[in-house]
């Protein structure tokens, strides 16, 4: 019975389509971790945003964090290429990353396909990715129980989180403010 089991397991992962299967990726490079609340994670994602030498890519649920917009603005200036990929809900919140972001230059889009686009990265010159359950907000510093990974010299895994960029940003519309109550 065991057998027949493996058997017909392995039959149906064969006839997956190769996007549902998991992707394996073994473990290279650095790992950094922080919690919140008051973990350091803003601090963090600061400094890596700041070290970036050409590109970074957001993909965030919910942005409000003033430093790491900051941030972003600070390294546009320096000459960093910027995009953001953010949830619909910037649409509609009193404040949000998403005008500071588009009255910078920096090109932001909203995934508004899906009912929550609740992705939270960072990738920075395609070699170092931010991830995890923070969200990119100053209740996530300070009161919530979440997560940070900062991955770097992993290029595979980065490619792969770059790819699933891309398809969202394919689906996104281009932001060009709030519209009038």
């Amino acid at each position: 019975m065991k057998k027949q089991l493996i058997a017909l397991f392995a039959i149906v992962l064969l006839q997956m389509p190769l996007a549902a299967q998991a992707q394996l990726f073994q473990s290279v490079g650095t790992t950094d971790v922080y919690y919140s609340p008051k973990g350091g994670a803003t601090a963090a994602v600061v400094q890596e945003i700041a070290a970036a030498k050409s590109e970074i890519l957001v993909q965030a649920y919910s942005f409000t964090s003033a430093p790491i917009a900051k941030a972003l603005v600070d390294a546009r200036k320096r000459g960093v290429r910027i995009e953001a990929v953010l949830d619909k809900s910037q649409r509609k919140e009193k404040y949000t990353a998403a005008d500071f972001l588009l009255h910078a230059g920096i090109p932001t889009y909203i995934d508004a396909v899906h009912a929550i686009a609740h992705n939270k990265i960072i990738i920075i010159d395609r070699i170092t990715l931010l991830t995890g359950s923070f969200n990119f907000t100053k209740a996530a510093e300070e009161k919530n129980a979440e997560n940070l990974l900062i991955l770097k010299g992993n290029k595979p895994l980065v490619d792969r989180y770059y790819q699933n960029y891309a398809v969202h940003k394919a689906h996104a519309e281009v932001y060009a403010g709030k519209a009038p109550l």
